[in-house]
C-alpha cells in the first residue's frame, strides 16, 4: 500500500467516522489539540485501523505520535512489516 493510499484512508475515516472538519486534517495537525481526538476516540481508532490495515495498534508504540503525519508514518511502518 502506498503512502498516498494510507493518508487517504486515514483522512477518510477521521473525516467520516469522527466528523473532523477536513480543513483540520493536514500533516502537522495535532491529533489531540487540533482534531480533538480523545482517549475514547482512540479505542475506536484501534478497531478501524485493525479492520482497514490489518494490524492492532500497540499503545506503547504510539507514544510520541502526536500529529497526522506521525500517525501515517506509524501505519506505514506497520504495513511495510505486514507486507514483507
Amino acid at each position: 500500500m502506498s503512502r498516498e493510499e494510507i493518508e487517504e484512508k486515514v483522512r477518510s475515516f477521521l473525516i467520516n467516522d469522527f466528523e473532523i472538519d477536513e480543513d483540520k486534517v493536514f500533516d502537522d495537525a495535532r491529533l489531540k489539540e487540533d482534531m480533538e481526538i480523545d482517549s475514547l476516540d482512540i479505542v475506536d481508532i484501534v478497531v478501524i485501523v485493525d479492520r482497514t490495515f490489518g494490524f492492532r495498534i500497540k499503545p506503547e508504540e504510539m507514544r510520541g505520535v502526536t500529529t497526522f503525519h506521525q500517525f501515517c508514518d506509524y501505519i506505514e511502518s506497520k504495513t511495510l512489516t505486514i507486507e514483507h
